[in-house]
């Protein structure tokens, strides 16, 4: 089966293009299309051809985090029915079908909202350098993969696409969205990532970190919380069974694919394609159904 790279529904307004979703306007100017398309991006890079089926498979994760979850913030979700959709967005139920959400248009706040459980990633890397994450000091004698003292809110920039995000301070981000928009959205998201880390442990998976996304909707304004939820893309998972601090551990979400394109030759400078051509990177047959596999059963272990 082919993978959906680009939706393409010509009566609707698109709005913007993103890394994985293609947002459209409705005749309700309160509400929003987001349909999830089979794209997968690294390292802020889009590859050229997307995971057959992918788009469906954050949709159904989301969409059970959303539910899971409701009772810790409101969010955006009204429905994932193409018969409860405007009139106008049925006609197009064949293409969009277990991809699709009709949410609340919200202000989308300018912050990632990263919740970090163990120390890797980008947290391993400055910790080795400095003792500290996104600035934070934590004890020295931590190892890579370690699980964190207390999980920590470590936040970052929203950037536009095709630029990077960057990690920034605690203190930084108060003064990005303001002291209060930064008490409440760093509350909610470790509430969230407490809650859902201990789903996912019973269902035999590590929740290592996630990035949550939030928006302002309604007068008075209301919090909540938008964009996916919880996915493969947005969250790094790790099997329970074989965990090890002191080493790297095998994951179902996109690292996989990000040491793919490492060990293919992908550095800082060559974002448009090998050799720093403008042909992009297209991600061998295997890595796909490699990447495939991982994304499907981690779903399968989250939600069945």
């Amino acid at each position: 089966m082919a993978a959906l790279t680009h939706s393409n529904l010509p009566n609707l307004t698109l709005l913007s293009k993103g890394k994985v979703r293609d947002i459209y306007a409705t005749s309700d100017p309160e509400k929003l299309l987001f349909v999830a398309s089979d794209r997968i991006s690294a390292y802020d890079v889009i590859l050229k051809n997307g995971i057959p089926q992918k788009g469906k498979l954050l949709t159904e994760v989301s969409l059970f985090w959303f539910k899971k979850l409701a009772h810790i913030i409101p969010n955006h979700f009204i429905t994932a029915d193409i018969d409860e959709m405007p009139i106008e967005v049925r006609e197009y139920r064949e293409q969009l079908e277990g991809r699709a959400m009709l949410v609340k248009k919200a202000q989308v706040v300018p912050l990632e909202a990263i919740v970090r459980g163990y120390l890797t990633g980008s947290a391993w890397s400055e910790y080795k350098k400095s003792g500290t994450v996104h600035g934070i000091a934590l004890p020295p004698g931590l190892v890579e993969s370690q699980q964190l003292p207390e999980p920590l809110f470590t936040p970052s920039t929203k950037a536009d696409q095709g630029a990077h995000d960057e990690n920034i301070s605690p203190a930084q981000a108060a003064v990005l969205i303001g002291e209060d928009l930064y008490a409440k959205i760093s509350a909610a998201a470790l509430a969230l990532y407490s809650s859902a880390s201990v789903h996912a442990h019973s269902r035999g998976l590590i929740l290592a970190d996630t990035k949550f996304e939030f928006g302002l909707f309604g007068s008075p304004q209301e919090l909540l919380l938008i964009d996916e939820l919880l996915t493969p893309d947005s969250s790094r998972y790790w099997p329970l069974q074989g965990y090890a601090a002191g080493e790297s551990q095998p994951s179902f979400d996109k690292q996989y694919l990000r040491d793919w394109l490492v060990g293919t030759g992908f550095r800082k400078g060559l974002e448009a394609g090998p050799e720093g051509t403008s042909d992009g990177w297209v991600i061998e047959d295997k890595v796909v159904q490699g990447t495939q596999q991982r994304y499907q059963e981690v779903v399968a272990m989250l939600t069945n």
